[in-house]
C-alpha cells in the first residue's frame, strides 16, 4: 500500500516551525471536539436536575479544571512538537511504557470512532429510508477515514464547515422546542435534583481523555500563548454554548431525550445534527489512534510504519465493526478505560515541569527526537494502576482530579527520593531524524 504523499504529520518526529498552524484553525478543531452530540447529551442531564444557573456553574467550573489539565499537558506537545504517545517516553513513561499508553489510545479512539459512525449509521438510514444501517455505517466510517488519513489540514477544514452547521443545526433544535426562554432560564428543574458535586464529575468526565491526549493536537500550536488561547476558546466555549443549549432543551420539554427533540425538528435536519456532530469530532478519533499505534509499532517492534497507512486499515476495521454493530455492546470497556488517562496526564505534568528527569534531554535535542529513552520506569508501572484505582475508589472529590493529583503526587515524590534510576534504551531512530530535517 503506497503512502499518502505528506501526510504524515510527523507521526515519530518533532513537528516543524513551517509545519505549524494558527491558533484560530487549531482552536476550531478543539472547539469541535468540545460541542459534539455528547455535551448536549451532558448539558440536558444537567438542566434535567439543575435550575440553569446552577448548570451554567457546573458547567463552568468543569470547564475550568479541563481547561488547567489540557493547558498544562498541551504545552508541553506545543514545546516539543510530539504526539501523546511519543512524548510520553520522556515524561515518566519510558519505551514499554509509552508503547502501553499507544495501544491505550488506539483502543479508546477507535472504540468510540466506531460507536459514534455507527449512531450516525442509524441515523441516516432512519431519515432516508433507502439503505440499511450498516451500509450507511460503512459508507460514513470510510469518508472519516479518508479524510483522517490525508492529515491535519483535511481535518482543519472539516471543521471550519461542519462546527457552524452544527451549532445553526443546534440552534434551529432549541427555538423549535423550548417555546418561553425566560421560564426555562428562571424555571426549576423538571426532575430529580442533581448535586453541585456530581454535575462537575459529570463535565469534567465528559471530556478528560481529550483533555489529556491535549498533545496530539497542541503540537501543531506555534506558541505557548496559543496553547492557552486556543484551550480557553474551545473547551469553554464548548461547554457553555452546546451545553447550555442541552439545559435549555431539558427545561423546555421537561425530559432528557434530547434525541427525540432533534428527530421532531424534520427528518434532514436531525440528520444533518448527528452526522455534523459525529464528523467533527470523529476524524480526531480515528487521527489519535493512528498516532497511538505508530507508536506502539516503533516501540516495540522497532518498526516504522505510514501514519496514513494506519489511519486507513484502523478506519476500514473501525466501520466495518461499526456496520456489524460489534463496537455498541463495549460503550462500558470503553468508559472504563477512560480512567486510565488521568494519571497519564498527572506522571507527565510532574515529570515534565517538577521532576525533570529527563527534561534536559528533550530540550537539548531539538529539533531532532532524542535517540534514547528509558526502557520502562518501575516507579510508573506502579503509580500509574494505583492512582486510577484510588482515584475511582475514594469516597471525596472527582474521580479524574483525584487520580491525576495522586499520580502527580506520587511521581514527584518518587523523583524526591530517588526512585527513577532506570536503564536507557539506545533509539536506532534514523529515519525519524531523516522526518525531522526533511519536513
Amino acid at each position: 500500500m503506497a503512502a499518502l504523499p505528506k501526510q504524515d504529520d510527523q507521526a515519530l518526529s518533532r513537528v516543524p516551525d513551517q509545519a505549524r498552524h494558527p491558533w484560530l484553525s487549531v482552536a476550531t478543531q478543539r472547539f469541535g471536539q468540545t460541542s459534539a452530540l455528547s455535551q448536549l447529551l451532558l448539558g440536558a442531564t444537567l438542566g434535567f436536575g439543575m435550575g440553569f444557573w446552577d448548570a451554567f456553574l457546573a458547567l463552568t467550573i468543569g470547564a475550568l479544571v479541563l481547561n488547567v489539565v489540557a493547558v498544562a499537558v498541551g504545552i508541553i506537545g506545543q514545546r516539543e512538537g510530539l504526539s501523546t504517545a511519543i512524548l510520553s517516553r520522556w515524561t515518566g513513561f519510558g519505551h514499554a511504557g509509552s508503547a502501553v499508553l499507544g495501544l491505550v489510545i488506539a483502543l479508546s479512539a477507535t472504540g468510540w470512532f466506531g460507536v459514534q459512525t455507527g449512531l450516525a449509521g442509524v441515523t441516516l438510514a432512519t431519515v432516508s429510508g433507502v439503505l440499511p444501517a450498516p451500509v450507511w455505517s460503512l459508507a460514513f466510517g470510510l469518508a472519516i477515514t479518508i479524510i483522517a488519513a490525508c492529515g491535519v489540514r483535511w481535518m482543519a477544514w472539516t471543521a471550519y464547515l461542519t462546527v457552524p452547521a452544527f451549532l445553526l443545526l443546534v440552534l434551529w433544535v432549541v427555538v423549535a422546542n423550548v417555546g418561553d426562554f425566560p421560564a426555562a432560564l428562571a424555571g426549576a428543574a423538571p426532575g430529580p435534583r442533581i448535586g453541585m458535586l456530581t454535575a462537575v464529575t459529570l463535565v469534567i468526565g465528559s471530556f478528560v481523555v481529550g483533555a489529556a491526549i491535549a498533545p496530539d493536537m497542541t503540537r501543531f500550536n506555534r506558541s505557548s500563548w496559543d496553547v492557552v488561547k486556543q484551550t480557553v476558546v474551545g473547551i469553554t466555549a464548548g461547554e457553555w454554548v452546546v451545553g447550555c443549549a442541552g439545559v435549555l432543551l431539558a427545561h423546555g420539554l421537561g425530559t432528557t431525550d434530547v434525541m427525540g427533540a432533534i428527530s421532531r425538528s424534520g427528518g434532514w435536519i436531525g440528520a444533518l445534527v448527528v452526522v455534523t456532530a459525529v464528523l467533527k469530532i470523529n476524524d480526531w478519533n480515528l487521527y489519535s489512534a493512528s498516532l497511538g499505534l505508530v507508536n506502539f509499532f516503533d516501540a516495540v517492534f522497532d518498526l516504522r510504519i505510514s501514519r496514513a497507512q494506519v489511519t486507513v486499515v484502523v478506519g476500514i476495521a473501525g466501520s466495518l465493526l461499526a456496520a456489524a454493530g460489534i463496537l455498541t455492546q463495549f460503550t462500558h470497556f470503553l468508559v472504563l478505560l477512560g480512567v486510565v488517562f488521568p494519571p497519564v496526564t498527572g506522571i507527565m505534568i510532574a515529570e515534565y515541569y517538577v521532576v525533570r528527569r529527563w527534561r534536559n534531554e528533550i530540550i537539548s535535542t531539538r529539533p531532532r527526537v532524542p535517540r534514547s529513552a528509558p526502557t520502562w520506569v518501575p516507579a510508573t508501572v506502579l503509580i500509574w494502576p494505583a492512582s486510577a484505582v484510588v482515584g475511582e475508589l475514594v469516597p471525596f472529590g472527582q474521580s479524574s482530579v483525584n487520580s491525576l493529583v495522586l499520580a502527580f503526587a506520587l511521581y514527584v515524590s518518587a523523583g524526591r527520593l530517588d526512585l527513577l534510576r532506570v536503564r536507557c534504551r539506545k533509539a536506532t531512530n534514523r529515519k525519524v531524524v531523516g522526518e525531522a530535517s526533511a519536513a
